[in-house]
């Protein structure tokens, strides 16, 4: 009898261990200026060359081999690129695009990407390709945490086994707008966003996940936000115009005097005097 019960027990821990989903956290964000050239002494030297209006390429870079639910990367190296809008919206490029002094924006497909991928230069080339004066790279890290604990990149979470406490996902984007031509750095931008629930929410991974898309959305949303003030300090700065000069004061008419007038004598009626 005992042993019937032993079985039995085995299998019911089976069955629920079975039946229990489980989410992987996706692979986290990049370092961004870690991805810079040369050393301090050449950075010192850059200077911007970007010419005002700006035609802008956009990139999202995450760590090499990312892949979530909703998107994967491309190109290999220190590095890979998101080809695929999956937490931004058209709206959020729109603004973008209708920022004062800005040509146009771009993406950069998967077409113009080199197979390695190891540096900002790569990028720039890219963009150079699509005669970009600018570039806006960003990239989103995103941590789960459940109960003071943070479950870094690529943890497989149990759902079924997660306790009914507190957790919430945070997501942050940051960002940097380079001179396409020389590399030059105008500027960073960084925005945090979390969505609290509580894990007897998370009941499935698609649950899970659907949490991660709505805070890096908001961690998007509030970065190009803030990249518009970014880019309002830019043009303080750097899309200054020449100053227009007044066109030089014609010389006075030389002054024709008028022809004198000679003077008339006025007759004078003369007296005589007649002796008789």
């Amino acid at each position: 009898m005992r042993r019937q019960l032993s079985i039995l027990a085995l299998m019911l821990c089976v069955a629920v261990i079975q039946g229990c989903a489980t989410y992987t956290t996706p692979a986290g964000g990049v370092n961004i200026p870690a991805l810079g050239d040369g050393d301090i002494a050449e950075l010192m030297t850059v200077e911007p060359a970007a010419q005002f209006p700006a035609r802008i390429a956009v990139a999202r870079v995450q760590s090499s081999g990312y892949s979530s639910r909703t998107n994967d990367s491309q190109g290999g190296g220190r590095y890979s690129v998101v080809t695929t809008r999956d937490i931004e919206s058209e709206a959020d490029f729109s603004k973008l695009a209708g920022m004062e002094m800005v040509a146009s924006v771009a993406p950069v497909g998967r077409l113009l990407l080199p197979e390695q991928l190891d540096s900002i230069k790569d990028l720039r080339l890219s963009a150079a390709s699509l005669k970009a004066d600018m570039l806006l790279i960003y990239s989103i890290d995103t941590a789960f945490h459940i109960e003071g604990e943070t479950l870094g990149p690529l943890t497989v979470v149990t759902l079924g086994l997660l306790p009914s406490k507190q957790a919430f996902v945070a997501s942050t984007t940051s960002g940097l707008l380079v001179d396409v031509r020389s590399g030059y750095v105008y500027g960073v931008a960084e925005a945090t966003e979390r969505d609290e629930k509580h894990t007897n929410v998370w009941d499935s991974s698609a649950e899970m996940d659907r949490a991660r898309v709505l805070s890096e959305a908001a961690s998007f949303q509030q970065f190009m936000n803030e990249v518009g003030n970014l880019w309002q300090a830019t043009l303080r700065q750097y899309a200054v115009s020449e100053p227009v000069l007044a066109p030089p004061a014609a010389p006075p008419a030389p002054q024709i005097p008028a022809p004198a007038v000679p003077a008339m004598l006025e007759p004078t009626p003369s007296q005589e005097t007649y002796t008789f």
